[in-house]
């Protein structure tokens, strides 16, 4: 299976695309298929294009060929989030936190 319909399939199976802005974001990781994909919904996407995804997945392909998987997830997922704060700052009012925090291991 193709990692971003892989990811497609899990990010709405979670019921990820629910959140009220459409800003949830799923970092895909099959390491043993080696695959990679990140999927951004409407709300996000619409805010930072395809090249950001594009590029993200190239930095993140750069840590992992180094065999620095931890560095690559970690510079990922720091981009992915200065870019959610950016174009979805955090409102102390009204803001609440819509989806699980936790990392989801699958088979």
């Amino acid at each position: 299976m193709d990692a971003m319909d892989r990811a497609l399939e899990i990010f709405t199976n979670l019921k990820m695309e629910q959140t009220e802005f459409r800003n949830a974001v799923l970092l895909y990781i099959a390491l043993k298929d080696r695959q990679l994909a990140v999927y951004g919904d409407k709300g996000i996407h619409e805010k930072v294009g395809v090249e950001f995804w594009n590029i993200a997945v190239k930095k993140i392909l750069a840590h992992f060929n180094k065999d620095d998987y931890a560095g690559g997830i970690a510079n990922c997922v720091t981009e992915i989030g200065e870019s959610l704060q950016q174009h979805f700052p955090y409102v102390k009012e009204t803001d609440k936190n819509e989806l699980p925090d936790e990392i989801i291991f699958g088979k």
